[in-house]
């Protein structure tokens, strides 16, 4: 039985995923045996992450964790199994097709679509910068770690997929507040935030959407992680 890798950026996204245990400094172990290395937001920390795992023996590496839509289709708890991941230079990384059949089959219930997932280096935080995006990639999601993921696993000769949801849609913009209050692993510091919102009051509705869309991603995240996300 080969061993499964997942790289998710964000802490809240792991817990998701359900109980863990220590395996090693900086990854842990899943009741099934899967590794799950938390890496911090960026392709720079999603590749040490993975490159990690790989150390540690995996021979399958999962990118998991929320994205935001670019296409206007794609509500708030969407699933995506990407079938390649690109970054925007004509370069791109395909997903394994059985391994995503094998999710897609094990999330029936959901809304789940597949396409194209674009990674990029900061996040797209307006409306124009999404459809930008949408228009000159084609992709229909975007995240930040999963295209630096898929090169390391192409570097080691790994299979390779991609489980994310959407958090925020194509018609949202993320409020300056959020942006100013984020740590590096998701970490929100409730003092930023709140001192944000009093400088500019008008985020206020923009954050309460975002906070419903957020519940509702995690909420899909958790069904996927009830699941099972391993490759066998």
């Amino acid at each position: 039985m080969s061993v499964t890798g997942i790289v998710a950026a964000l802490r809240a996204e792991a817990r998701t995923l359900g109980p863990r245990s220590r395996s090693g400094s900086d990854i842990e172990t899943l009741p099934d045996g899967t590794l799950l290395c938390i890496s911090g937001m960026g392709p720079e920390a999603a590749t040490r992450a993975a490159r990690g795992l790989c150390a540690a023996g995996v021979r399958n590496l999962l990118s998991f964790g929320l994205a935001g839509a670019l296409d206007p289709r794609l509500e708030a708890g969407t699933v995506l199994f990407a079938e390649a991941v690109v970054d925007g230079s004509g370069l791109a990384h395909p997903t394994f097709g059985p391994w995503r059949e094998r999710l897609c089959r094990a999330a029936a219930a959901r809304h789940v679509v597949g396409g194209s997932l674009l990674s990029v280096v900061q996040p797209l935080a307006t409306i124009s910068a999404k459809t930008q995006a949408r228009a000159r990639t084609g992709a229909c999601a975007v995240d930040m770690e999963s295209f630096a993921i898929g090169s390391v696993a192409a570097g080691n000769g790994l299979n390779f997929a991609v489980a994310r949801v959407v958090v925020d849609t194509a018609v949202d913009a993320l409020p300056r507040c959020v942006q100013q209050a984020t740590g590096p692993r998701g970490e929100v510091s409730l003092p930023r935030l709140a001192w944000g919102v009093l400088k500019a009051p008008t985020d206020l509705g923009a954050l309460l959407q975002l906070s419903r869309r957020y519940r509702a991603a995690l909420d899909s995240l958790r069904y996927l992680g009830e699941r099972g996300l391993a490759w066998p």
